[in-house]
């Protein structure tokens, strides 16, 4: 039986003023009337596939709220997927990265042809997973991939706290041995291993990065905690809670430049239920929202993202996270 987390009690929980019902309303403009900021795409460095929302967990703050019952985002398919690696092959686009979240990506029954697809033509390869029974169920195929194409592929696990009490307060009961078991498997096939996880609301990120330091020497893992392709640590996300809006006066301000912010470089691509293709995204956190939908096209999807949501400010701009760094 799946366990539901409740929100509400999740130790990643930030509390705060909630935000203001005529903030992010305009999408020219500030309520402070300023003009509201905007990145233009400086080019397709990575593009991300949401593989489908299902997923053999229901965490208590999933930014994509997956679950065993959301199908919001339907199962992409190889063939979806190389239409799209055809577009970046014919018009010569810059891209270097292909990257799969979800959803627990390994729910999807194509994973593994739809990865061959991507790493046979020379992309690097990011994969997010709990590495759970999911991903394990392709033990066989997955062991091949890796000793293939072992430089070009990484998996990211998603251990949400170095402690297993914090990890299952949001993942849920027995998820805490199953993922490192996962782990150590990855680390045994010798495939390149990431860890992403979580800032709980009263820790510090020096206390956060000592915690996975100790527990990467547990599992014998030699990765770098101050590097963000080792370990990504993420800003909590709450749209309900006040966050500054981001004007164009805010870049000199911040001392922050367009390209810092990750949709100056990617966009993902998700298939809505009861859609007959898939869509292009401005951002891997705002699959639902129709005002970040940019077309059927990566051609069509080279426009630019105006910041008008919440997650723009708290997490991209303010919060300087990204999920492909």
């Amino acid at each position: 039986m799946v366990q539901i987390m409740d929100a509400a009690q999740s130790p990643f929980r930030r509390t705060g003023e909630a935000l203001a019902t005529d903030k992010f309303a305009d999408p020219r403009l500030t309520r402070d009337g300023d003009r509201r900021a905007f990145v233009p795409l400086a080019g397709l460095d990575t593009l991300w596939f949401n593989t489908g929302t299902l997923c053999n967990l229901a965490c208590a703050n999933c930014y994509i709220e997956s679950s065993p019952t959301n199908d919001a985002l339907v199962y992409i398919t190889t063939a979806e997927v190389v239409a799209y690696l055809d577009e970046i092959e014919r018009d010569r686009l810059p891209t270097k990265v292909i990257a799969f979240t979800g959803g627990e990506p390994f729910m999807n029954r194509d994973m593994l042809p739809i990865l061959r697809a991507c790493l046979e033509r020379g992309f690097e390869v990011l994969v997010l997973t709990n590495a759970m029974r999911p991903m394990r169920r392709f033990d066989g195929e997955l062991a091949l991939l890796i000793a293939q194409y072992r430089d070009k592929l990484t998996m990211r696990v998603s251990l949400d706290h170095y402690t297993q009490a914090h990890h299952e307060a949001e993942r849920g009961d027995d998820t805490w041995d199953k993922a490192l078991d996962g782990i150590r498997w990855l680390r045994d096939q010798g495939a390149q291993v990431a860890i992403a996880g979580r800032q709980l609301a009263d820790e510090s990120m020096d206390d956060a990065k000592a915690g996975y330091t100790a527990l990467l020497a547990d599992l014998q893992l030699e990765l770098d905690v101050d590097n963000p392709e080792h370990l990504v640590l993420f800003p909590e996300m709450d749209a309900s809670l006040d966050t500054p809006e981001i004007s164009e006066n805010c870049w000199n301000i911040l001392n922050l430049t367009k390209q810092s912010v990750m949709c100056s470089s990617s966009r993902m691509v998700i298939k809505r239920k009861g859609e007959a293709t898939p869509r292009v995204a401005a951002c891997t956190l705002l699959p639902y929202d129709e005002e970040f939908d940019l077309g059927e096209t990566l051609e069509e999807a080279s426009k630019a993202v105006v910041l008008n949501h919440p997650h723009c400010s708290r997490f991209c701009v303010l919060g300087g996270a990204s999920c492909s760094a």
